[in-house]
Order: structure tokens, then sequence, then C-alpha cells
């Protein structure tokens, strides 16, 4: 069966990477696992070994009598469940909770996966992402440069960069390499005393024109005067562009812009 190239599919075909995936999840018999992209079920049949119940989600029609037959009697026991939807539009209120995310995500909805999961109520207590290599490191910020990408992963957990799967492991073979990136201690302690609102508004205005100095692009919400003396109290220089601004100073000038 070939790949949907419209679905951004690219079945993984690494016994390593599988390895490094489910060794990040940290997997018991008491987890409930949201398996995203279960393609073939390469990755889906590891799971099914370390946890205790799996959700598969996917979006190809095609493929869901592939893995219901491959996983007949793990379906029939309920271990495994295959639902046959779009991961965007699913309710993660319909997983029993605690449960923990792991999946070989389509580049092109990253940002909205990792958005949708982070920010609802009902978070995952931990997420390991198989996505591309450039992003997963973006999100770390190994380069000490933040992104609105970054920032809006740490805000809500803490995110490790764990192994290179490099693009002959795929099938089809992608342009670039992927990287597996684990989230873990997702909660949202971090909006215990400001907005999450009012947080997202002020970062997505601070990164408008990334050219421009922060305190330029942030004129847009605030008097001069607020934001000089929120910089100076947060020890933030007038100069500083959006992504030299870590995720504590952020902080500090949204407390002290109150």
């Amino acid at each position: 069966m070939h790949a949907k190239k419209s679905l951004g599919q690219n079945f993984l075909k690494s016994a390593e990477a599988v390895r490094d995936i489910i060794s990040a999840g940290t997997l018991s018999p008491e987890d409930t696992v949201v398996e995203i992209g279960p393609g073939k079920g390469v990755l889906t049949k590891k799971l099914l070994e370390q946890a205790g119940k799996v959700i598969a989600i996917e979006k190809d029609t095609r493929l869901i009598p592939v893995l219901q037959e491959i996983f007949k009697e793990e379906i029939n026991s309920r271990k495994l469940e295959i639902r046959e939807e779009d991961i965007l539009e699913s309710d993660p209120k319909t997983f029993s909770s605690p449960y923990k995310i792991i999946a070989n995500i389509p580049y092109y909805i990253t940002g909205a996966l990792v958005r949708k999961f982070l920010s609802t109520s009902h978070q995952p207590t931990r997420m390991v992402l198989l996505l591309q290599k450039e992003v997963a490191q973006r999100i770390v910020a190994r380069d000490k440069k933040e992104s609105i990408l970054s920032i809006s992963v740490k805000v809500y957990g803490t995110p490790k960069y764990i192994n290179t799967v490099k693009a002959k492991y795929f099938s089809p073979e992608p342009k670039v390499d992927s990287g597996i990136l684990l989230i873990e201690n997702i909660s949202k302690d971090f909006f215990k005393n400001i907005s999450e609102d009012r947080f997202f508004e002020i970062i997505k205005t601070g990164f408008a024109h990334k050219r421009k100095m922060a305190l330029g692009n942030l004129k847009e919400l605030f008097s001069a005067e607020i934001l000089e003396n929120a910089f100076l109290q947060a020890h933030i220089q007038k100069t500083a562009r959006a992504e030299d601004i870590m995720l504590e100073q952020w902080y500090s000038l949204i407390k002290n812009i109150g």
C-alpha cells in the first residue's frame, strides 16, 4: 500500500527508532496510550506489548481494515481500539485519564496538534512525537532562539530532544530527517497567576514582526511608558527581539504590565 502524499504519510521502518520512542514513553501496564497515525502498525505492535490499552487514531480509510486484520485478537480483547478520525477534530475528553500520546505525525499538523493537546483541560501526562528534526530542535531552542512554538510548549511542559531518525528509515523517504521529541511534566501550573489568553495575546504580538524589536511590536497593545518600566523590571534589554527573550522573562514582563 502506497503512502498518501495528501496526508503527509511517511511510514516508519526503523526498529531502533521504535525502541527510542517506546523508551521515551516510559510505558507500563497501567497506561492508556493514544497513538496518532498508526500507519501499518509497526509502532502499534510494540505499544501493545508495553501499555495496558492503546487507542489508535487513523485518518486514512484504507488503513483501517489492514489494522483490524493485523490486530484482530487485541481488538477483540479490548486492548486496542481503532478510531477512524482526524486527530485535530477529536475531543481529548473522550480519552480516559490519565493518558499518554505517542505519534508519528505529518509535519504540517505539528503546531496545531501540540497546541490542541497541551492547551486542553484534559491534557496528556506525556507526549512523544516523531516530527521534523528542525522543528523538534526549534522547540527545545538548541540555538537559544525562542519561537512562538517553543514558548507554547514550554509553558505547559518540559521538551527534550531524544534522537535523530534519518530520512532513509521512512517509506517513502522524506526530504529531511526527523527527530524524536519528548514533552513531560505537562500541566497548567504556569498559568496559576496569569491569564492564559492574555499571555498568548502578548506573545503573538511580541513575535508579530520578527525583524523588529519586541518593545516596538508590543506598542500595538501598550504605551511606551508601561512597556519601558515592565522591560526594566523583567531585566529585558529594550533592544531585544522576541526570540531572545526567555520564558521566565516573558512571565515577569506580563506580570509587571498587569
